[in-house]
Protein backbone atom coordinates (compact mmCIF):
# COMPACT_ATOMS: atom_id res chain seq x y z
CA UNK A 1 0.00 0.00 0.00
CA UNK A 2 1.84 2.88 -1.12
CA UNK A 3 0.41 6.28 0.78
CA UNK A 4 0.73 9.74 -1.18
CA UNK A 5 -0.01 13.80 0.03
CA UNK A 6 -2.10 16.05 -1.56
CA UNK A 7 -0.87 19.01 0.46
CA UNK A 8 3.19 20.08 1.45
CA UNK A 9 2.06 22.08 4.91
CA UNK A 10 2.74 21.19 8.29
CA UNK A 11 0.29 18.36 8.46
CA UNK A 12 1.47 16.98 5.48
CA UNK A 13 5.05 17.06 6.25
CA UNK A 14 4.64 15.59 9.82
CA UNK A 15 2.52 12.66 8.77
CA UNK A 16 4.43 11.75 5.90
CA UNK A 17 7.51 11.60 7.41
CA UNK A 18 5.85 10.08 10.68
CA UNK A 19 4.76 7.53 8.25
CA UNK A 20 7.89 6.75 6.57
CA UNK A 21 10.14 6.37 9.47
CA UNK A 22 7.50 3.68 10.82
CA UNK A 23 7.84 1.90 7.21
CA UNK A 24 4.86 3.03 5.70
CA UNK A 25 5.85 3.25 2.15
CA UNK A 26 5.26 6.74 0.46
CA UNK A 27 4.20 7.11 -3.17
CA UNK A 28 4.93 11.01 -2.89
CA UNK A 29 3.55 14.50 -2.87
CA UNK A 30 1.41 16.93 -5.13
CA UNK A 31 0.88 20.37 -4.18
CA UNK A 32 0.34 23.72 -5.87
CA UNK A 33 3.08 24.97 -4.88
CA UNK A 34 5.97 22.33 -6.68
CA UNK A 35 8.52 23.97 -4.58
CA UNK A 36 6.55 22.26 -1.60
CA UNK A 37 6.03 19.21 -2.93
CA UNK A 38 9.80 18.63 -3.87
CA UNK A 39 10.87 19.96 -0.17
CA UNK A 40 8.47 17.61 1.47
CA UNK A 41 9.42 14.63 -0.48
CA UNK A 42 13.14 15.24 0.21
CA UNK A 43 12.47 15.29 3.81
CA UNK A 44 10.27 12.01 3.42
CA UNK A 45 12.32 10.63 1.52
CA UNK A 46 9.85 10.18 -1.78
CA UNK A 47 8.89 11.78 -5.25
CA UNK A 48 7.54 15.39 -5.22
CA UNK A 49 4.94 14.93 -8.58
CA UNK A 50 4.12 17.98 -11.20
CA UNK A 51 0.53 16.39 -11.91
CA UNK A 52 -2.03 15.71 -9.54
CA UNK A 53 -3.00 12.90 -11.69
CA UNK A 54 -0.08 10.66 -11.60
CA UNK A 55 0.04 10.98 -7.72
CA UNK A 56 -3.43 9.74 -7.63
CA UNK A 57 -2.30 6.49 -10.04
CA UNK A 58 0.55 5.49 -8.05
CA UNK A 59 -1.49 5.92 -4.69
CA UNK A 60 -3.49 3.17 -2.96
CA UNK A 61 -3.88 5.59 -0.01
CA UNK A 62 -4.53 9.71 -0.65
CA UNK A 63 -4.14 12.11 2.08
CA UNK A 64 -5.86 15.19 1.56
CA UNK A 65 -3.51 17.49 3.81
CA UNK A 66 -4.69 20.90 2.24
CA UNK A 67 -6.41 23.42 4.51
CA UNK A 68 -10.20 22.09 5.98
CA UNK A 69 -11.79 24.79 3.17
CA UNK A 70 -9.87 23.20 0.15
CA UNK A 71 -10.58 19.73 0.82
CA UNK A 72 -13.72 18.82 -0.47
CA UNK A 73 -12.47 21.34 -3.66
CA UNK A 74 -9.63 18.76 -3.83
CA UNK A 75 -11.39 15.86 -3.42
CA UNK A 76 -13.82 16.72 -6.01
CA UNK A 77 -10.47 17.15 -8.94
CA UNK A 78 -9.08 14.16 -7.81
CA UNK A 79 -12.98 12.46 -8.23
CA UNK A 80 -12.97 12.87 -12.02
CA UNK A 81 -9.77 10.25 -12.15
CA UNK A 82 -9.98 6.47 -11.50
CA UNK A 83 -9.93 6.20 -7.73
CA UNK A 84 -12.08 2.51 -7.37
CA UNK A 85 -10.02 1.06 -4.44
CA UNK A 86 -8.77 3.68 -3.33
CA UNK A 87 -8.48 4.93 0.38
CA UNK A 88 -9.16 8.77 0.57
CA UNK A 89 -7.95 10.23 3.67
CA UNK A 90 -8.45 13.80 5.15
CA UNK A 91 -7.33 15.40 8.91
CA UNK A 92 -9.87 17.58 9.57
CA UNK A 93 -11.37 17.81 13.01
CA UNK A 94 -14.40 19.34 12.09
CA UNK A 95 -14.98 17.35 8.75
CA UNK A 96 -16.63 13.65 8.44
CA UNK A 97 -15.85 11.82 5.53
CA UNK A 98 -19.21 11.91 4.28
CA UNK A 99 -19.16 15.93 4.41
CA UNK A 100 -15.82 16.06 2.57
CA UNK A 101 -15.84 13.29 0.05
CA UNK A 102 -19.45 13.08 -1.13
CA UNK A 103 -20.43 10.26 -3.42
CA UNK A 104 -17.52 8.79 -3.16
CA UNK A 105 -18.81 5.21 -2.94
CA UNK A 106 -20.26 5.49 -6.29
CA UNK A 107 -16.35 5.40 -7.47
CA UNK A 108 -15.80 2.73 -5.39
CA UNK A 109 -13.59 4.30 -2.81
CA UNK A 110 -13.20 4.68 0.67
CA UNK A 111 -13.23 8.06 2.54
CA UNK A 112 -11.80 8.52 6.25
CA UNK A 113 -11.21 11.24 8.60
CA UNK A 114 -7.88 10.67 10.51
CA UNK A 115 -7.16 13.29 13.18
CA UNK A 116 -4.39 13.48 15.51
CA UNK A 117 -5.23 15.50 18.71
CA UNK A 118 -1.63 17.49 18.75
CA UNK A 119 -1.02 20.69 17.98
CA UNK A 120 1.06 20.29 14.84
CA UNK A 121 3.33 23.53 14.94
CA UNK A 122 7.01 22.78 13.03
CA UNK A 123 7.34 20.78 9.60
CA UNK A 124 10.51 19.53 10.86
CA UNK A 125 9.89 18.91 13.98
CA UNK A 126 6.54 17.84 14.82
CA UNK A 127 6.89 14.44 13.43
CA UNK A 128 9.16 13.09 16.59
CA UNK A 129 6.18 13.75 19.15
CA UNK A 130 3.30 12.68 16.75
CA UNK A 131 4.08 9.32 18.39
CA UNK A 132 2.45 10.24 21.68
CA UNK A 133 -1.08 11.93 20.02
CA UNK A 134 -4.29 10.44 20.32
CA UNK A 135 -6.17 9.69 16.71
CA UNK A 136 -9.70 10.08 15.85
CA UNK A 137 -10.68 8.00 13.11
CA UNK A 138 -14.15 7.89 11.11
CA UNK A 139 -15.22 6.77 7.73
CA UNK A 140 -16.10 4.11 6.05
CA UNK A 141 -16.60 0.54 8.27
CA UNK A 142 -14.81 -1.83 5.77
CA UNK A 143 -11.07 -0.80 6.56
CA UNK A 144 -11.24 1.35 9.89
CA UNK A 145 -10.42 -1.14 12.01
CA UNK A 146 -7.29 -2.14 9.63
CA UNK A 147 -6.24 1.83 10.67
CA UNK A 148 -7.21 1.41 13.95
CA UNK A 149 -4.10 -1.17 14.29
CA UNK A 150 -2.12 0.28 11.81
CA UNK A 151 -1.71 3.58 14.37
CA UNK A 152 -1.81 1.57 17.54
CA UNK A 153 1.03 -0.67 16.08
CA UNK A 154 3.23 2.70 16.11
CA UNK A 155 1.90 3.36 19.67
CA UNK A 156 -0.73 6.11 19.45
CA UNK A 157 -3.81 5.25 21.42
CA UNK A 158 -7.21 5.54 18.89
CA UNK A 159 -10.83 5.98 19.21
CA UNK A 160 -13.25 5.32 15.80
CA UNK A 161 -15.85 7.88 15.86
CA UNK A 162 -19.39 8.40 14.02
CA UNK A 163 -19.55 10.90 11.79
CA UNK A 164 -22.56 12.69 13.20
CA UNK A 165 -20.66 13.46 16.40
CA UNK A 166 -17.53 14.80 14.02
CA UNK A 167 -18.72 18.89 15.33
CA UNK A 168 -19.00 18.04 18.75
CA UNK A 169 -15.65 16.11 19.35
CA UNK A 170 -14.07 19.45 17.33
CA UNK A 171 -15.74 21.49 19.94
CA UNK A 172 -14.08 19.39 22.43
CA UNK A 173 -10.58 19.70 21.56
CA UNK A 174 -10.97 23.84 20.13
CA UNK A 175 -12.42 24.22 24.28
CA UNK A 176 -9.54 22.32 25.51
CA UNK A 177 -6.99 23.75 23.26
CA UNK A 178 -8.16 27.24 21.49
CA UNK A 179 -10.20 28.75 23.95
CA UNK A 180 -7.46 27.94 26.62
CA UNK A 181 -5.19 30.39 24.46
CA UNK A 182 -8.29 33.18 25.01
CA UNK A 183 -7.85 32.47 28.79
CA UNK A 184 -4.26 32.69 29.27
CA UNK A 185 -3.90 36.43 27.71
CA UNK A 186 -6.84 37.13 29.47
CA UNK A 187 -4.86 36.24 32.53
CA UNK A 188 -1.83 38.14 31.15
CA UNK A 189 -3.51 41.53 30.60
CA UNK A 190 -4.90 41.50 33.75
CA UNK A 191 -1.12 40.96 35.18
CA UNK A 192 0.05 43.63 33.25
CA UNK A 193 -2.06 46.10 34.96
CA UNK A 194 -0.04 44.97 38.04
CA UNK A 195 2.71 46.05 36.57
CA UNK A 196 4.31 43.00 34.92
CA UNK A 197 5.97 42.26 31.34
CA UNK A 198 3.78 39.44 29.34
CA UNK A 199 6.83 38.02 29.80
CA UNK A 200 6.71 37.60 33.37
CA UNK A 201 3.20 37.12 33.30
CA UNK A 202 3.84 33.81 31.88
CA UNK A 203 6.73 32.70 33.85
CA UNK A 204 5.11 33.84 36.70
CA UNK A 205 1.54 31.79 36.04
CA UNK A 206 3.41 28.79 34.59
CA UNK A 207 3.19 26.44 37.70
CA UNK A 208 -0.39 27.55 38.80
CA UNK A 209 -1.07 26.09 35.64
CA UNK A 210 0.79 23.42 34.76
CA UNK A 211 -0.05 22.08 37.94
CA UNK A 212 -3.73 22.53 37.46
CA UNK A 213 -3.01 20.84 34.33
CA UNK A 214 -1.44 17.98 36.10
CA UNK A 215 -4.45 17.59 38.26
CA UNK A 216 -7.04 17.32 36.04
CA UNK A 217 -4.84 14.78 33.89
CA UNK A 218 -4.60 12.72 36.65
CA UNK A 219 -7.92 12.75 38.46
CA UNK A 220 -10.95 14.77 36.63
CA UNK A 221 -11.91 18.71 36.64
CA UNK A 222 -14.29 18.49 39.44
CA UNK A 223 -11.57 17.21 41.45
CA UNK A 224 -8.96 19.74 40.79
CA UNK A 225 -11.60 22.49 41.14
CA UNK A 226 -10.14 25.11 43.48
CA UNK A 227 -10.71 29.19 43.96
CA UNK A 228 -13.29 31.39 44.91
CA UNK A 229 -16.11 29.80 43.51
CA UNK A 230 -15.56 26.30 44.85
CA UNK A 231 -15.40 28.18 48.19
CA UNK A 232 -19.15 29.82 47.12
CA UNK A 233 -16.89 33.29 47.90
CA UNK A 234 -19.53 35.08 46.81
CA UNK A 235 -17.89 38.50 47.81
CA UNK A 236 -14.82 37.89 45.47
CA UNK A 237 -16.57 36.35 42.62
CA UNK A 238 -17.91 39.93 42.85
CA UNK A 239 -14.83 41.87 42.95
CA UNK A 240 -13.71 39.64 39.90
CA UNK A 241 -16.35 41.05 37.91
CA UNK A 242 -15.31 44.80 38.39
CA UNK A 243 -11.98 43.88 37.53
CA UNK A 244 -12.89 43.53 33.41
CA UNK A 245 -12.64 46.53 31.58
CA UNK A 246 -14.58 44.82 27.70
CA UNK A 247 -18.27 43.56 28.78
CA UNK A 248 -17.11 40.90 26.36
CA UNK A 249 -14.32 39.39 29.31
CA UNK A 250 -16.56 40.14 32.18
CA UNK A 251 -19.10 37.62 30.35
CA UNK A 252 -16.28 35.10 29.33
CA UNK A 253 -16.41 35.48 33.43
CA UNK A 254 -19.58 34.84 34.23
CA UNK A 255 -20.80 32.20 31.83
CA UNK A 256 -17.21 30.25 33.05
CA UNK A 257 -18.24 30.94 36.63
CA UNK A 258 -21.52 29.80 36.17
CA UNK A 259 -19.87 26.28 34.57
CA UNK A 260 -17.64 26.12 37.84
CA UNK A 261 -20.64 25.88 40.24
CA UNK A 262 -22.01 23.04 38.55
CA UNK A 263 -18.06 21.41 39.19
CA UNK A 264 -18.45 22.57 42.45
CA UNK A 265 -22.18 21.10 43.34
CA UNK A 266 -20.24 17.93 42.11
CA UNK A 267 -17.46 18.26 44.10
CA UNK A 268 -19.02 19.71 47.44
CA UNK A 269 -22.95 18.23 47.13
CA UNK A 270 -23.18 19.80 50.90
CA UNK A 271 -22.71 23.27 50.07
CA UNK A 272 -25.35 25.35 48.87
CA UNK A 273 -24.09 27.61 45.90
CA UNK A 274 -27.93 28.62 45.41
CA UNK A 275 -26.37 32.51 46.36
CA UNK A 276 -23.57 32.74 44.03
CA UNK A 277 -25.32 31.07 41.08
CA UNK A 278 -27.80 33.44 41.51
CA UNK A 279 -25.67 36.12 41.88
CA UNK A 280 -23.53 35.38 38.13
CA UNK A 281 -26.81 34.67 36.64
CA UNK A 282 -28.56 38.06 37.97
CA UNK A 283 -24.64 40.19 36.36
CA UNK A 284 -25.48 38.02 33.12
CA UNK A 285 -28.53 39.38 32.91
CA UNK A 286 -28.48 42.80 33.41
CA UNK A 287 -25.37 42.60 31.48
CA UNK A 288 -27.10 41.05 27.96
CA UNK A 289 -29.97 43.67 28.88
CA UNK A 290 -27.88 47.19 28.27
Amino acid sequence: MKTGFIGAGKAGFTLGKYFAVNGIELSGYYSRSRKSAEEAARFAGCTSYEDISELVSDSDVIFITTPDSAIKDTYLKIYRYNISNKQICHCSGAMSAGEAFPEIEQQGAQGFSIHPLFPISSKYESYKEIGRAFFTIEGDSRHIDEWKILFEGMGNPVKILSGEHKTEYHAACAAASNLVCALIAESTELMTKCGFTQKESLKALEPLITANIRGIIKSDPVSALTGPVERCDCETVRRHIRCFEKETDRKIYLSLSLKLTELARKKHPETDYSELEKMLKDEWKRRNSQ
